[in-house]
């Protein structure tokens, strides 16, 4: 997922469109494998292969899910940069067609793009208003969502380092002066207060809908946010890791690994790809690894079964 501009998407979109029809035709007829897996897409429109049931560009295969971006931090905190919203209601309904028509793969998934106690307007350094924060932002994920057609059962807390404005590390690892600022107020946020947002995320959704709680990032940016101690560990938490990736879209994953190669998907937080929690692999187009298509996804799909 990573943050992509419009701009960049738009560049490519022209093209995208008309070598969806020409790549589709001469698309792998086999899909993922083993039995279970399916590839999918998130975030910015991708062009998916139709008439339903739908399938992938370049990779083939039906079309097995959509994970698009219910909210923003830097959106709902009403600031003029990193306010983007990455969301497909025509990939959205291609992927909910699949799963509810042809019982193909998981629909409509979503996931909330997390503002860490750095940029919370209350932040005072404490792990209980950082656990309100998470909380907070849990609220606004489930007010969101009642107005999408989410099928998937997992809720996904977005904890990534952007790089972009207003905040380049998302208020993870700096206190901001004030959300939307951009000017840091004390570095170093500690291990045990990023999680207990985390924490306050997680037991709002989950006491407050009937949704499980997962989590994306990266090995390296999980450990960057929550050190290797207690702070860092989630064994009973699902996960969608971006890492590693490649542009090369005709190393489309099998299992775990990409197709050719002895490079396998890495989680985090002391989860490998044989935990039941692993469930999914952004193996394409985001955490700044991107393609002329937009991001690709493998989804273990009879995890959740």
């Amino acid at each position: 997922m990573r943050t992509v501009s419009r701009t960049l998407r738009a560049g490519v979109a022209t093209a995208v469109a008309a070598a969806a029809a020409v790549v589709g035709a001469a698309a792998a007829s086999a899909g993922d494998s083993p039995a279970g897996f399916h590839y999918g897409t998130d975030s910015w429109p991708v062009s998916i292969i139709g008439p339903a049931p739908y399938r992938n560009p370049v990779i083939g295969g039906n079309y097995g899910g959509y994970i698009g971006m219910a909210g923003n931090w830097a959106r709902w905190a009403g600031c003029r940069t990193g306010n983007f919203l990455a969301w497909s209601p025509t990939n959205s309904a291609q992927a909910n067609t699949d799963y509810s028509t042809y019982h193909i793969g998981i629909g409509t998934g979503v996931y909330w793009y997390m503002g860490g106690p750095g940029v919370d307007p209350h932040g005072n350094g404490s792990a209980g208003e950082a656990y309100n924060w998470g909380a907070r932002q849990a609220a606004q994920t489930l007010a969101y969502m009642k107005s999408l057609h989410v099928t998937y059962p997992v809720v996904w807390a977005d904890i990534e380092l952007p790089g972009i404005r207003p905040a380049p590390d998302n208020g993870w690892n700096n206190w901001y002066t004030s959300p939307c600022s951009g000017v840091v107020r004390v570095r170093h946020v500690l291990a045990s207060v990023d999680r207990a947002e985390l924490n306050g995320y997680a037991a709002y959704i989950t006491s407050h809908s009937g949704y499980k709680v997962g989590v994306y990032s990266a090995p390296q940016v999980w450990r960057s946010i929550f050190g290797t101690g207690a702070a860092s560990l989630i064994p009973n938490t699902y996960e969608w890791t971006y890492w590693p990736e490649t542009p090369n879209l005709k190393q489309y994953p099998a299992g775990w690994c990409l197709h050719g190669t002895s490079t396998c998907a890495q989680f985090f937080g002391g989860q490998t790809s044989t935990s039941k929690y692993a469930l999914m692999w952004q193996w394409s187009g985001g955490g700044g690894v991107r393609n002329a298509y937009g991001d690709f996804d493998q989804i273990d799909v009879a995890r959740m079964r």
